[in-house]
């Protein structure tokens, strides 16, 4: 007899195996793995009392919170499809998200109730809105908040052997650069088994106390609310990414494992508070998002008294595809661990990888011919909501195409150089921007850089360098042209700089480039025509 693998197991597993460890912290309030499982179940029982049915969409606009953890399995064992919102987004993308999915409820936070009545009235779907962390006071409001829904609730867990395991159970809507954005539809099956192969691959202890610094709105805040239920380890929720917080709560709950993407690392590390923390219990630092360079893995491990790694995914993949941790035979030594560690790494179980050119054949494994990422393997989506042409050119021929492009060693490892709609074309020269902003990354006065192109009468476009100094550092455009020139070819270096107090971001911490790039193309974004379909 099968029995369907669903996340659902995860927790039930956790609830019968650790029930009085400490499954979460959030601010004041402590959870066990029994109360946990506990709540999860009462939120079930209040979706179903509210009418809501197998396959209905259940969204949620929160921060990193107890209540958003518990809707990642509560509402799944309600039958329904969990629907988390980027609380980055401006009002139309959120009203946008909430029809194109056709979500039946929305629970939100009180941060959140200006910016959902200013587009409630067009969302043509949504039936109820539940307000999570307040007493409603608002006519519009469902008249039980969260906790109170819960409190009446009677505890419901669906049969396990019920479940199919390859129907939907969370829809992430990608944050990129289309104007119509795309929700991923990840399955039962994906996430489970997404969840199995983190265990292999993060080294589990029942020991883990895991900080959520990454929003659980991105794509499972990277898988953690699944993996880390199954080994008994601690959910320690943050709100808000603050230095100070962030190194308070290590101290506190004696937090072993975290994520970061590079900004989030950047800050920590040239963090003044840093040393006033005893940072003794970190262990493992993933860094993912965006490219790492050799400098930010080596200044991690520095200062943050971590073993640093970088990994690679995509909201398509459940997310994580890639990491970046040193083979057994493989002996790096000084720069070269961190430059082996802050590549885009090698296939996690479960997971193929190929790197192909525009004939869908193979590059040589030779570290230096570029094509695209390919993938393939038991936590690749089940297809974009809706959008079965999109699915098709994704998917075709069987792999999911990541508009990623990098090379390939004979080791297996991947370095992703630049997407392949942000690769700079100088005369006929492909440029990679990932490259350039890791050169320039290792002055010492660099706090963080996008390079970007812009228009040039002679080469069409040529890179340049929008850099933020570190806090009390100094360097002008020459010395920092002349800084990247003695580290990479000529015609890849910066032709000009530009200095900025900071950078755009995303609502997990990834530059901005798009919006970026249109400061210098009269308001436009610069895709090319031949990367116009990847938009």
């Amino acid at each position: 007899m099968n029995i369907p693998l669903t996340p659902l197991r995860c927790l039930r597993y956790a609830a019968e195996q650790f029930p009085r460890r400490t499954a979460v912290v959030c601010g004041d309030l402590r959870f066990s793995y029994l109360q946990f499982a506990h709540r999860a179940a009462q939120l079930a029982g209040a979706l179903r009392t509210a009418g809501v049915k197998p396959g209905d969409r259940v969204a949620f606009l929160s921060m990193n919170c107890h209540r958003l953890l518990e809707a990642y399995y509560g509402v799944l064992d309600a039958g329904a499809i969990l629907l988390p919102l980027n609380i980055r987004l401006a009002p139309h993308e959120l009203a946008f998200i909430l029809n194109d999915a056709r979500a039946k409820v929305l629970f939100l936070e009180k941060d959140f109730l200006p910016i959902v009545d200013s587009f409630r009235q067009s969302t043509t779907t949504v039936e109820k809105f539940y307000l999570l962390d307040a007493a409603p006071q608002a006519d519009w409001l469902a008249p039980k908040n969260y906790d109170e829904l819960l409190a009446a609730a009677e505890p419901y867990r669906t049969d396990i052997m019920d479940i199919d395991e390859n129907a939907v159970s969370e829809i992430f809507y990608t944050s990129g650069t289309s104007a119509t954005p795309k929700g991923v539809m990840l399955t039962h099956r994906n996430v489970y088994m997404h969840a199995l192969y983190a265990c292999l691959t993060d080294d589990p202890t029942a020991e883990a106390v895991h900080l959520h610094t990454i929003p659980l709105f991105h794509a499972n805040g990277w898988g953690t609310p699944h993996a880390l239920a199954l080994t008994g380890g601690k959910h320690v929720m943050l709100r808000r990414f603050e230095t100070a917080t962030i190194f308070r709560l290590i101290e506190q709950e004696r937090v072993r494992n975290m994520c970061l993407v590079p900004a989030m690392a950047t800050a920590l590390v040239n963090c003044p508070e840093r040393t006033k923390h005893d940072l003794s219990s970190l262990k493992i630092i993933n860094i993912g998002g965006a490219a790492s360079s050799p400098t930010l893995v080596r200044e991690a491990e520095e200062k943050l008294g971590a073993s640093c790694r970088s990994g690679y995914g995509l909201t398509e993949t459940s997310p994580t595809l890639s990491i970046s941790r040193m083979k057994p035979g493989l002996d790096w030594q000084g720069e070269q661990k961190c430059i082996g560690q802050a590549m885009t790494g090698f296939a996690i179980p479960g997971v193929e990888l190929r790197v192909v050119d525009t004939n869908e054949k193979d590059v040589p494994h030779d570290g230096q011919s570029i094509g695209e990422i390919v993938a393939r393997g038991d936590v690749v989506m089940e297809g974009y909501w809706g959008q079965p042409q999109a699915t098709e050119e994704a998917m075709r021929g069987g792999w999911f195409h990541t508009g990623d492009m990098a090379t390939i060693n004979d080791e297996g490892y991947l370095l992703v150089v630049d997407r392949k709609k942000e690769i700079i074309v100088s005369g006929g020269e492909n440029i990679s921007s990932l490259e350039v902003e890791k050169a320039m990354l290792a002055h010492p006065g660099v706090y963080e850089v996008a390079v970007v192109p812009v228009p040039d009468a002679k080469w069409g476009e040529v890179p340049k360098a929008l850099v933020v100094l570190k806090p009390g550092a100094q360097a002008t455009e020459a010395e920092l042209l002349e800084f990247c020139r003695g580290r990479i070819a000529h015609y890849k270096a910066p032709r000009s700089v530009e200095f900025f107090e900071s950078l755009p971001k995303t609502g997990t911490g990834k530059i901005l480039k798009r919006e970026l790039r249109k400061k210098y193309w009269g308001g436009q974004d610069t895709i090319r025509p031949e990367f116009a379909s990847r938009k």
